[in-house]
């Protein structure tokens, strides 16, 4: 009768609310309170009585050989979802597990009754999106009635949660996390490819409404993308009970994990400590995998999850089921075990706890590192639940353009041309000997004058360049466009190039280029890559305008007019695409200087007459480098924007026009396009 017992849920429901021995703290070394109001509910009720009279030791089946007790389990309801965000899964969707597959409500209920009898007193229903299963009230329900579960939740993207959540409160169900990862409705529309900020927000007001407290929104921070809303995040708590979870970028398979990419706890902590110095650390239980803090007055309170610079594994809890039944004893293990095949396979409840607590006996002490998790095969994590998963979002598409067929034809061209310059220019270039690839030497001036020259013949058409004395407004030079090898060029004044000109005769326009370069200024004397050192520069106001058309055709045009595009609103799209590429542009553009960008604007018009959208953008920042790269980025992403939001209507789309308008600041000067 012992053994049978030592598998009840009794005990763990006690150590829950009975609370530990004083000695107990968070990894801050803060007390925790005990015995609490539930406590002593539960020593006063029937059942209280009836499990304080056949406690047992926690089970064995659940405890690992490092002595750590799981009583948390996660159960994924379902693979699928009704978002397409960019971190998560491809436009298109992923490769589903057929449904006889899946686990069925029954299977669902059996196996967790069977981990409630084991001392699980916790369990979490997570998907894909766990609010699209249509019989997710009904599990929900079952669960209630497993004696020994103490708390139900659910992690969910909130677009269901208002039509649903007043049916799963009445079912039984008492915990929301919901994913919400920026407060910019245009930025939430481009991660996720669908309409829906306003429901998820709606969704958590309704949460609030219905008592729930706290409601836990969870924020995956990722450097570049919406670091600069921490902010933000930390005021929404001002005057609503939420629980707001800043998560550290963690690897998947798929979401190609760079660190550079993570934003750390205590990055994250110090910016939020310059606006809030007040900011409070809260007490937390021992298996919490969140550091908790609160500004003083504010209702609700900010937690970090720490996963990655200060992993919490000596006190982990927690199990997982995906959907397709598999246990996963480690969220960042790659091992797993078939509960479903065990299960159908008509294993009998003791077989089943062995296999599990085999399972659970192999779980290792920590899992492996931020960096070798990157390297590790693993399931994406859609396939295990969405709450934690990180955004690489477009900058990894740009970085691996082989795998970024959407980006349109623009970018097959410029592989094109990069491959098939070398060939042109023949013996003008030299091989670098780390790369082995070609180079233009810095040592040879004239030899670059020419080749770029022929550069601009080829790839301009109808271009002249003009050189201009700088005593002189009225003696110039042309230098006709002909066919490469074909141009003459005099040299006998090197002083002239700095007052040089450069017009296109089919545009009407002249470009200004003060003082240029005789030399390429990102490599060494051997051709090497090398950053530019802008440390004796000194600082001064620099700004940048870049431009690009999106020449549509007819019918996409329309579509964009009347906001009939199926994606969503794509000017809005693609502005802030353009914002968030200009602050990306130095991890897509290998050796442009990270700088810190003062304004970014980013205006999309409506060109009728050539069916086109007409964008533009503006970067200031005071520094010593030039932000003329973070301009053109910033139109680029716009423009290519435009253009995955509309080559489902037509791929004659053309992009176009993609130049700089003009710059101020800096040693070279002002330039104006004219």
């Amino acid at each position: 009768m012992a053994a049978a017992w030592g598998r009840r849920g009794g005990p763990a429901l006690l150590r829950g609310v009975l609370g530990a021995a004083s000695g107990r703290a968070c990894s801050s070394g803060a007390p925790v309170r005990a015995p609490s109001a539930a406590a002593q509910e539960l020593q006063s009720s029937e059942r209280g009585r009836f499990l304080l009279q056949h406690a047992v030791p926690f089970s064995a089946f659940l405890t690992d050989s490092f002595g750590r007790q799981h009583n948390y389990l996660r159960i994924s309801l379902t693979e699928k979802c009704n978002l397409r965000c960019q971190y998560c899964m491809p436009e298109e969707g992923v490769q589903l597990t057929p449904k006889s597959e899946l686990l069925t409500a029954q299977e669902i209920i059996t196996l967790a009754r069977l981990f409630v009898k084991e001392g699980v007193e916790k369990i979490r229903l997570t998907g894909g999106e766990p609010l699209i299963r249509p019989d997710v009230v009904d599990i929900v329900g079952q669960l209630y009635k497993l004696e020994g579960l103490k708390t139900i939740a659910v992690t969910t993207n909130g677009i269901n949660l208002t039509r649903l959540l007043p049916r799963l409160k009445e079912a039984g169900l008492n915990a929301i996390n919901i994913s919400l990862d920026t407060l910019v409705p245009a930025k939430f529309e481009f991660i996720v490819r669908r309409k829906g900020f306003h429901k998820v927000m709606e969704g958590i007001h309704k949460a609030t409404e219905l008592g729930y407290r706290p409601v836990k929104v969870n924020c995956v921070v990722m450097r570049g993308f919406n670091e600069d809303e921490l902010l933000g995040f930390v005021d929404f708590t001002k005057d609503l009970p939420l629980d707001v979870r800043f998560i550290e970028y963690m690897p998947f398979d798929g979401n190609k994990w760079n660190f550079k990419k993570m934003v750390s706890y205590k990055e994250m902590l110090d910016t939020i400590k310059q606006r809030w110095p007040e900011l409070e650390k809260l007490t937390c239980e021992t298996s919490s995998t969140a550091k908790s803090y609160k500004v003083p007055h504010f209702q609700g309170q900010i937690s970090f999850i720490t996963s990655m610079s200060e992993h919490f594994c000596g006190s982990c809890n927690r199990l997982r089921i995906t959907a397709d039944g598999n246990l996963k004893v480690c969220l960042f293990g790659n091992s797993e075990v078939s509960l479903r095949d065990h299960l159908r396979s008509g294993a009998s409840e003791e077989e089943l706890v062995q296999i599990i607590g085999a399972a659970v006996g192999r779980k290792k002490k920590q899992h492996a590192g931020m960096f070798n998790i990157s390297q590790m095969k693993n399931r994406p994590m859609i396939l295990i639940e969405p709450a934690l998963m990180s955004f690489p979002l477009c900058q990894d598409a740009l970085q691996f353009p082989a795998n970024s067929k959407q980006w349109g034809h623009t970018f097959s061209h410029w592989l094109t041309l990069r491959t098939s310059l070398p060939k042109q220019m023949g013996k003008a270039f030299m091989k670098n000997k780390l790369t082995g690839q070609p180079f233009l030497p810095r040592s040879h001036p004239e030899q670059q004058w020419h080749i770029m020259t022929g550069i601009l013949q080829t790839q301009l058409r109808g271009c002249c360049v003009f050189q201009k004395d700088p005593s002189s407004t009225f003696d110039t030079k042309c230098l006709e466009a002909s066919s490469v090898g074909q141009v003459s060029v005099d040299y006998q004044s090197k002083e002239a190039s700095p007052g040089s000109e450069f017009c296109t005769r089919d545009l009407g326009s002249c470009t200004k280029v003060p003082r240029a370069s005789h030399s390429l200024t990102h490599t060494d004397e051997e051709g090497r890559a090398t950053m530019v050192d802008v440390g004796g520069k000194p600082d001064s106001r620099r700004s940048a305008v870049a431009g690009a058309v999106v020449c549509l055709g007819q019918k996409a045009f329309g579509m964009v007019r009347q906001n009939q595009v199926k994606k969503g609103d794509v000017l809005a799209v693609a502005q802030i695409a353009g914002i968030q590429g200009a602050k990306l542009t130095s991890q897509l553009i290998p050796l442009c200087h990270n700088i810190p960008l003062n304004h970014v604007e980013v205006s999309l018009s409506l060109d009728e007459a050539r069916y086109a959208v007409v964008i533009r953008s503006s970067c200031q920042t005071w520094g010593r480098t030039g932000v003329e790269m973070e301009a053109l980025t910033a139109a680029s992403l716009a423009a290519l924007t435009v253009y995955d939001m509309c080559k489902a209507v037509t791929h004659e789309i053309v992009i176009e026009e993609v130049k700089l308008l003009s710059k101020t600041g800096g040693q070279r000067g002002d330039f104006s396009r004219v």
